[in-house]
């Protein structure tokens, strides 16, 4: 098994958190803090990000699902999980309901959407790539940080951002931009979820904004939607109380 490095925290019953783009499982800690007491939290760093340093030769977000459901026999044995993905761990989420459906006992979506990219999102993946080839993890993030935290995030959010995402490697960074810029359409997957789904949306995020979640909740068959208020799009890291208390809410109701 390529390395792997996780938190993991007792409890239960499993919680498995996917973590944004660019960051690692370090984004999850307040959250998985506010959760140990109610459940064991996986949360691990995806495919050369963090302490997860091998990257596939081929990076793609199916692949990655099926390393991910490896994983989870560390996490649960074979048993169904709640599987919470933001932004590219939401993107990743949906292809481990689609390639695994059976490992869910319910889906989080947070701050991400089901759609491929478009034509002009591809163009503007392949444009970061040549960046960060260029220029480095820092010169991307300078472009995206305004998007990623909503206006009231304060200046500890955003150093815990900057910190976070800067220890990510060039190799990383871009092979996750391939594996995004490549995924399929997920949407026909959301109309096949059956377990409880909840999606999570930060108020002032820019990027999947509550009209695109409310329309990702909308179409999962048992589907809810949860505004954190005064969070962007890292609703997890800007809002850790609210948004775990949106999952402690959906663990109560399994």
């Amino acid at each position: 098994m390529a390395q792997l490095a996780f938190d993991l925290y007792e409890g239960r019953p499993t919680v498995l958190l996917l973590h944004a783009f660019p960051l690692d499982r370090r984004m999850w800690r307040a959250v998985g803090d506010l959760l140990e007491q109610r459940a064991r939290v996986f949360a691990p760093d995806l495919p050369g990000f963090g302490g997860s340093a091998e990257i596939p030769a081929a990076p793609s977000l199916d692949a990655w699902a099926d390393l991910v459901e490896g994983w989870l026999d560390v996490a649960s044995g074979r048993r169904p999980v709640v599987v919470c993905g933001l932004s590219m761990g939401g993107y990743l989420a949906l292809r481990l309901a689609d390639r695994h459906p059976r490992r869910l006992a319910a889906l989080v979506l947070a701050d991400t959407h089901a759609g491929a990219d478009t034509d002009a999102d591809r163009a503007a993946r392949d444009q970061r790539i040549a960046l960060v080839e260029e220029r480095g993890v820092t010169a991307l993030l300078d472009t995206l940080l305004p998007r990623l935290v909503g206006p009231t995030a304060g200046p500890e959010v955003v150093a815990e951002v900057r910190r976070i995402a800067g220890d990510q490697t060039r190799e990383a960074v871009t092979a996750a931009l391939s594996a995004m810029r490549d995924r399929p359409d997920s949407t026909p997957t959301l109309r096949r979820v059956q377990v409880p789904a909840l999606v999570v949306v930060g108020a002032d995020d820019t990027l999947t904004p509550p009209s695109v979640a409310r329309s990702t909740a909308e179409t999962l068959p048992n589907g809810r939607l949860r505004l954190i208020p005064g969070a962007g799009h890292l609703s997890a890291l800007e809002a850790p109380k609210a948004f775990a208390g949106a999952l402690v809410e959906l663990l109560d109701a399994l």
